[in-house]
């Protein structure tokens, strides 16, 4: 790579600087993508970078403590819709010289503790904590070394920032969509709490939670039924399962979340019942194996995408020196595939 007019040696920030008519601080924010930065000042030393094929040295932005990476923790990898906020997140880096580290924290808080420690001694410039099992004070302290946002529970924090789902709009949402259908025995596939120390603000504790507030307001208190399982196809396998060997069963069943509503979906085939000319299913996430023609199945967005691409975006503003802390929460919305439908007469027999 040489500088414009044929020097015969790498392109430099000065280089840059000069092309542009700016300061080197100023394109060594452009480069950092800092906080505050302009538009206008943005494509000008963008437009330089490009004329000059200037490309950073990465060991020596290292030395100055950037490495350009994002930590980005999840508890494991078998759920689609993290691949969700995974994509959203790249596409937010794409325009950066930012890259992604995926780890796995696993099911336990010392697993995810040795996770984020391994993050933090690479020197990644941020984390991201996709539905993080630690509790509140553990990510204040994480995050008071390296920015940090996390993603799905349900709290407010002057250290880090947040994104997350209404999930009490997106569960009112699915449940009244399946009342007003005209079921009157809707069950529930829950996630057992795994020990977060916040467990108020945990996203499946809020799903449970308004479940049964919405059923109870509509005087279908008696036909509560919660199997607690997990958010896994394991775990919808064997929830279905639970609800099913009930008397009298449901004739709609709400996943928690779609993985669970997959394993669901399998139990009541093996079963021998037809979804949803015997049992309804619904699930959430919106994931694309859910809108998959042979799966067609009801669930609530809450565009995993956007989250991510969201998370990333603060993350940038975190490490370009913003201080201040953001709360960012998804509306959701409701589809409605072939999964669900008004109960057949008997299927309402007691």
């Amino acid at each position: 790579m040489v500088a414009a007019g044929g020097r015969g040696r790498r392109v430099t920030i000065a280089d840059v600087a000069d092309h542009a008519q700016v300061s080197t601080t100023s394109v060594s924010k452009v480069l950092r993508n800092a906080y505050g930065v302009s538009p206008a000042m943005r494509l000008r030393v963008q437009a330089a970078i490009d004329e000059l094929g200037y490309r950073p040295h990465n060991a020596a932005r290292a030395m100055r403590g950037r490495t350009f990476t994002i930590g980005v923790l999840l508890p494991h990898i078998s759920n689609p819709f993290f691949a969700e906020i995974l994509d959203g997140l790249t596409e937010q880096l794409g325009g950066t010289d930012y890259q992604a580290i995926i780890i796995q924290g696993g099911l336990d808080d010392a697993s995810e503790r040795r996770a984020v420690d391994a993050l933090v001694d690479r020197q990644v410039d941020g984390i991201l904590m996709v539905a993080p099992l630690s509790s509140k004070s553990r990510l204040e302290e994480v995050a008071a070394g390296t920015p940090t946002v996390v993603l799905g529970p349900h709290e407010r924090s002057t250290v880090y920032d947040s994104v997350n789902d209404d999930d009490e709009a997106g569960t009112e949402l699915v449940v009244e969509h399946l009342i007003r259908l005209g079921h009157r025995r809707v069950a529930h596939i829950a996630q057992r709490d795994l020990g977060r120390g916040r467990p108020a603000t945990t996203l499946h504790v809020i799903r449970e939670r308004t479940y049964r507030r919405v059923m109870t307001e509509h005087g279908l208190a008696d036909g509560i039924a919660v199997a607690t399982t997990s958010y896994t196809e394991d775990g919808g396998h064997r929830g279905a399962y639970e609800l099913l060997a009930r008397d009298p069963r449901p004739t709609a069943i709400f996943a928690g979340a779609d993985l669970a509503a997959f394993g669901a979906l399998a139990a009541l085939h093996e079963a021998g019942l037809a979804v949803p000319a015997d049992v309804s299913l619904a699930g959430y996430d919106n994931t694309r194996s859910a809108g998959l023609a042979h799966i067609a199945l009801t669930t609530v967005d809450q565009d995993g995408v956007m989250m991510g691409r969201t998370a990333g975006r603060l993350l940038l503003e975190r490490i370009g020196g913003r201080t201040s802390s953001v709360r960012f929460s998804v509306t959701p919305a409701l589809i409605v595939r072939r999964t669900t439908a008004p109960p057949s007469d008997s299927s309402q027999v007691t």
